[in-house]
Parts: C-alpha cells; structure tokens; sequence
C-alpha cells in the first residue's frame, strides 16, 4: 500500500495591486490558481493554462508573464499587478479600461483582462506604438471573437489620449 503524498504549503508574501498579502502556497500550485482561489481575485482568466492564450497576463514586476506559468512560490517578494490593479483609483478606469468600452474593443469579454494587462505593459514601454508594434505586442493574447481591429483602435486610441493629457501611464 502506497502512503498518501502529503504537501506542506510553503508561506510567500507576494505584494498584489499594492497591498502586501501573506499566503501559504502549496510548491505546485501556480500564480494564476492563488490569483483566483487564494487572492479572490478572479478578473484574470484561466484558459489555455499552457501558456498559449494569454488570458493570464499579469505584470509580474511590471512586466507581462503569464500566471499559468509562473508557479506561486517562485513570487515570493515580488510584485504583481492584475487587471483588478491596472485602475489608478477603485473609482476610476484605467484610460485603456475606457477607450475599450467606448470603442467596443471587446464582445464576449474573456480575453479582454490579459489584453488589457498586456497593452499596459506595451504602453509603459513604447508610450506610441504603431498599428504593426501594437499587433506585434499583442501576439500572444489570443482573442477568438474579433478581429483585433477594435482592440488596435482602442490602444492607439488609449496612446494619443494619454500623450496630450501629458498623462501618466500608471
């Protein structure tokens, strides 16, 4: 008879949208099941949870990994920042947030979070992105119900927005 495989969580404290959270995490359980289970924090999405879809996308440290890979313990000490976190205030959308609703830059909504994750990270480091450097950030961000030009629209739209406002993108 086999002995049943028992796992010690492991305690990690990982800063989530600014506000340092202690958890115990099993070794084997990944950033985007803590997120959603241990966190409550279900706006990022599990899809593929290979890593190919991109529903996931969170800013670990300020860049763009996807949570389905990246396992709880190896965040011990870091930051992360999720779709919950992109908006500067709990009463306020993030510019990318509003220029997606006013140019209906998403349909079913599902991908829409780590899309958004994902052009956040694109615009911190490239605050005017071409059409070309828009897509090409965006590739592994798979959204299966539009085309991604109103997607495009809203980013470039999001970009010249934030340029004239001499807006932060934070």
């Amino acid at each position: 008879m086999t002995a049943p495989i028992t796992t010690v969580a492991m305690p990690v404290t990982i800063t989530i949208n600014g506000e340092a959270r202690d958890l115990a995490v099993a070794p084997f359980r990944t950033l985007l099941d803590v997120l959603r289970n241990e966190a409550g924090l279900t706006g990022t999405k599990k899809g593929c949870d290979v890593g190919d879809c991109g529903a996931c996308t969170v800013l670990l440290d300020g860049e763009p990994v996807n949570a389905c890979l990246v396992l709880a313990v190896e965040v011990d000490g870091r930051a992360v920042t999720t779709i919950e976190g992109i908006a500067p205030e709990p009463d306020r959308l993030h510019p990318l947030q509003e220029s997606f609703m006013a140019l209906g830059a998403s349909q079913c909504g599902f991908c829409t979070p780590g899309i958004i994750v994902m052009a956040k990270a694109l615009l911190d480091r490239n605050p005017d992105p071409t059409e070309d450097e828009i897509r090409f950030g965006l590739a592994g961000n798979i959204c299966r119900c539009t085309g991604y030009t109103k997607i495009v629209e809203a980013i470039r739209a999001t970009a010249r927005q934030m340029a004239a406002a001499g807006q932060p993108r934070e």
